[in-house]
């Protein structure tokens, strides 16, 4: 009997305290939902605390932190209920952050500060060893003539200057030795009593034959064997004008070759030229006269050293690349024309990224060859110019009064255009970091020149910024993934049945691309093709209202640019109608969304048409250029990703 009694007050107490629980959770979700989505009451002034009024209020998502609106609703991508930013307090800045001791330890953060010091930017470029246009010559028929003996029968054979070659038959060599023996004879016969102007005649028409001789080829001592043995030679022998390597072997025994045609080419392989090609974004650092380091794959290790003796006025507009030459001294033979090299150009860099070479200060360099150097005013011992002063090349000579503003290649944070450095802030109780866009110069080795936003001596973030990045991205402020402009694209919403179809025309598009990628204009016409019937399919019924206006106009400029594509003359007039094709598809997947199984990547090409810039789309963030192809396939970086249903 106690126990019943007892059982019955433990369950009446039991369901009371249910009753309770369910009574303050009920209270709770009303207070929390009057908080969250109860609107502003317009007939009050509403002030915190502080006596402050009261700030815009966010709303963020919990999983996606970069997700911010001005009323709470879903998240765009999770669909979670959005959450309200919380405050930072009048201490910590939007972009601000702070830390503990320990956690600073713990993330491994260190910084480094601003500073202004002379740095030095390594352009890498690759090449290939080539011959010394200067060094290279040929062995041409002086005479016309039958090839009766080639000395030399293949390429590769080592010459020495002087060097039989090749026995020639020409009948007019005969005729000239002919006139040479008549010439002869008849100073012979010349009597001392013999006027004066008879015999300045006979001898002047026999300096004439000779020297007629030696413009055939002769030598002066196969002309004196001619004139000794009283007879003509039927065959004349062509000797190697200079030491070197038989290249090339343009005939063969037994051919007629007139005056001018040439039989060999030979080069000097002691100096050789080795030909760069450095990209246009590295020329502010690239000098007549530069020193250059290069590895030969042939030499792992072992380091070649060379000077700049020409850049190239002209750009390759396939390539977007300049050739530099180099010249090399190469008395050991072991360079060989062809090989692949790897180079690096070493420029000192000072204030306004200008070449800095202090040791060159005073100098005297020739303008075309690059190896003589004097210390004053006067000719090159090559090619008798005038020396001009290494200023006059671009160079500063003299070490400037103040360096340029530095800071670590590890320290910004680089996506896009923007750069973002977190700096320290000093002053504070607690470590405390600040976020901020900054604009960076080229980059010198292992710093970045700093053209605005940070001052010397301010303390940035070298290690760690990743971390303070993603604690920023979770607590929902502004990080290096926000949108600096506060721009939002707004998603028209269609159906996903609609998103699906134009899926269909992404994917088409996206062959277009990996055959304009790969040079291949016949699969790129025939994926134009295929775009053009997947376009056709897309139900427009699906649409209505401004959506429909929308579709229609994007769809007609991508109806055009593929028509155009499918059509071009070739492979560059269809690169340029891709651009056009694809700011309409960027558009159209910004705008209506694509499905959310799916991911796209805007990239961007700075140096695109002439440095005008190009953007494109892929799947993958592997760098796979449509608009240079093989020539420079990488060129490029992802600029957006956009998500499923949402930028």
């Amino acid at each position: 009997m106690r126990n019943s009694i007892h059982k019955a007050r433990f369950g009446r107490a039991g369901l009371k305290v249910i009753l309770i629980i369910i009574v303050a959770f009920v209270v709770g979700y009303a207070v929390r939902g009057f908080r969250v989505s109860a609107p502003a009451d317009t007939g009050h002034d509403h002030t915190s605390e502080a006596g402050q009024s009261e700030a815009p209020q966010w709303w963020t998502c919990s999983m996606h932190p970069q997700i911010r609106q001005t009323k709470p609703g879903k998240c765009p991508k999770c669909f979670m209920d959005l959450i309200p930013v919380t405050s930072y307090g009048d201490d910590v800045g939007e972009r601000q952050i702070s830390f503990s001791q320990a956690a600073i330890k713990l993330m491994d953060i260190e910084t480094t500060p601003v500073e202004r010091k002379f740095v030095e930017a390594d352009i890498r470029v690759v090449g290939k060893v080539d011959y010394d246009e200067t060094r290279v010559k040929n062995i041409t028929a002086w005479v016309p003539g039958r090839i009766d003996r080639l000395y030399v029968d293949f390429t590769g054979i080592t010459v020495s200057r002087g060097d039989h070659m090749v026995d020639l038959y020409s009948p007019e060599l005969i005729s000239a030795q002919a006139e040479l023996l008549q010439a002869l004879k008849a100073a012979g016969n010349v009597k001392t009593a013999t006027s004066e102007l008879v015999t300045r005649t006979t001898l002047a028409t026999l300096e004439a034959a000779r020297e007629k001789l030696r413009l055939l080829g002769l030598n002066d001592e196969q002309i004196g064997k001619i004139e000794s043995s009283g007879k003509p030679v039927t065959h004349i022998t062509i000797y190697s004008p200079m030491g070197g390597i038989v290249i090339h072997k343009n005939a063969a025994e037994g051919l007629y070759v007139n005056t001018g045609t040439p039989i060999y080419q030979v080069a000097d392989l002691s100096h050789l030229w080795v030909m760069l090609d450095a990209y246009e974004s590295d020329l502010p650092w690239i000098r007549y006269g530069q020193n250059v380091e290069f590895a030969a794959e042939a030499y792992p290790g072992e380091v070649f050293k060379g000077r700049i003796s020409f850049i190239d006025p002209v750009l390759n507009e396939k390539t977007r690349t300049v050739k530099l030459r180099v010249n090399v001294d190469n008395a050991d033979a072991r360079l060989k024309p062809g090989m692949f090299v790897r180079a690096t150009v070493r420029s000192g860099i000072a204030m306004g990224g200008k070449v800095m070479v202090p040791d060159m200060a005073g100098k005297w360099i020739c303008p075309m060859h690059p190896a003589v150097v004097k210390s004053e005013a006067a000719s090159c011992d090559i090619c008798g110019m005038d020396l001009v002063t290494t200023e006059s090349l671009g160079y500063i000579v003299d070490t400037p009064n103040e360096a340029p503003l530095v800071i670590p290649a590890s320290a910004p944070l680089i996506t896009g255009a923007r750069a973002v450095v977190y700096v320290r802030l000093p002053d504070k109780e607690k470590p405390t970091f600040e976020g901020r866009q900054v604009t960076l110069g080229p980059r010198a080795g292992e710093h970045y020149l700093v053209k605005d936003g940070l001052a010397e001596g301010e303390l940035v973030v070298n290690k760690g910024n990743f971390k303070i990045d993603s604690a920023l991205q979770i607590q929902a402020r502004p990080s290096m993934m926000s949108a600096e402009s506060g721009h939002k694209h707004e998603i028209i919403e269609v159906s996903d049945e609609f998103r699906g179809q134009i899926q269909l025309v992404v994917e088409k598009y996206l062959s277009l691309h990996e055959a304009l990628a790969g040079d291949d204009m016949g699969l790129a016409a025939t994926a134009a093709k295929s775009a053009i019937e997947a376009l056709s399919k897309v139900d427009m019924s699906l649409l209505s209202g401004e959506p429909h206006n929308v579709w229609m106009a994007r769809s007609s400029g991508m109806d055009k640019a593929l028509d155009a594509i499918q059509n071009a003359a070739d492979i560059d007039a269809a690169r340029k109608t891709f651009e056009m094709l694809s700011n309409e598809l960027i558009a159209v997947v910004v705008q209506f969304g694509i499905p959310e199984s799916r991911q796209l990547y805007r990239i961007h090409c700075p140096m695109a048409f002439n440095n005008k810039g190009a953007d494109w789309l892929q799947a993958d963030k592997d760098i796979r250029n449509p608009y240079f192809g093989a020539s420079m396939l990488k060129c490029g970086e992802a600029t957006e990703e956009i998500n499923p249903k949402t930028k």
